[in-house]
């Protein structure tokens, strides 16, 4: 008789949840060689479709998983690690991009980029004095989703809009400095931004009991 058939089968760590965290993180790097392959070398345009593509597919991934993981009770240590991190290797991986892909924004968004890994940075931080001191498990607040589809808005409206311009029949509509601003691209930015400090300052409110300066 084989004894093995005895032994409980071990719950596989790498579920589907997991699978699509981890299949959000390939898609980063992915993305980010896409979108700054030259002009010279592959079209602008065509850049932009299938980095816009990827990055919306691997944004479909971020909330996918968490629905699964929760529906399924297939929550796990990997997924609680993993899961934020693929997130911020994401929208920073693209904000990067941006900076450097378009000249025209840049100044703005370097801003953006940095309050962007500003806010993380803290953030993970105080997530990781909470869990330790505390034992707490700080989840995702309203604010904090409105931040994150503010960021996927941003940068799919940065690499979208320009590519929009290049139609004849949408650039010989709209005033010149309208096209030459791409005004969509500095609002969603500054929505981006704005979200991104408020839920940022959320956060410190309702965790910063767990900040015990004495200890």
């Amino acid at each position: 008789m084989n004894q093995s058939s005895n032994q409980p089968a071990k719950k596989s760590k790498m579920n589907l949840p997991n699978k699509l965290t981890v299949l959000r993180i390939l898609m980063v790097p992915v993305f980010v060689v896409v979108m700054m392959l030259p002009a010279s070398l592959v079209s602008s345009t065509v850049t932009g479709i299938v980095g816009v593509v990827l990055f919306i597919l691997a944004s479909l991934t971020d909330m996918l998983d968490g629905k699964i993981a929760r529906k399924y009770n297939l929550i796990t240590d990997f997924g609680k690690l993993m899961d934020p991190l693929a997130d911020k290797f994401m929208v920073i991986g693209a904000l990067t991009v941006i900076v450097y892909r378009y000249d025209s924004i840049r100044p703005f968004f370097i801003w953006a980029l940095l309050l962007v890994v500003f806010r993380e940075l803290a953030v993970t931080s105080l997530r990781l004095v909470a869990s330790s001191s505390g034992g707490v498990v700080v989840a995702a607040n309203m604010l904090g989703k409105i931040k994150t589809v503010t960021q996927i808005i941003c940068v799919c409206t940065v690499i979208i809009e320009p590519m929009l311009y290049r139609i004849p029949a949408l650039a010989n509509v709209l005033p010149e400095a309208w096209v030459a601003w791409t005004p969509l691209s500095y609002l969603t930015g500054g929505a981006m931004m704005v979200f991104t400090v408020l839920s940022g300052i959320n956060y410190f409110r309702g965790m910063w009991k767990y900040l015990d300066p004495q200890k």
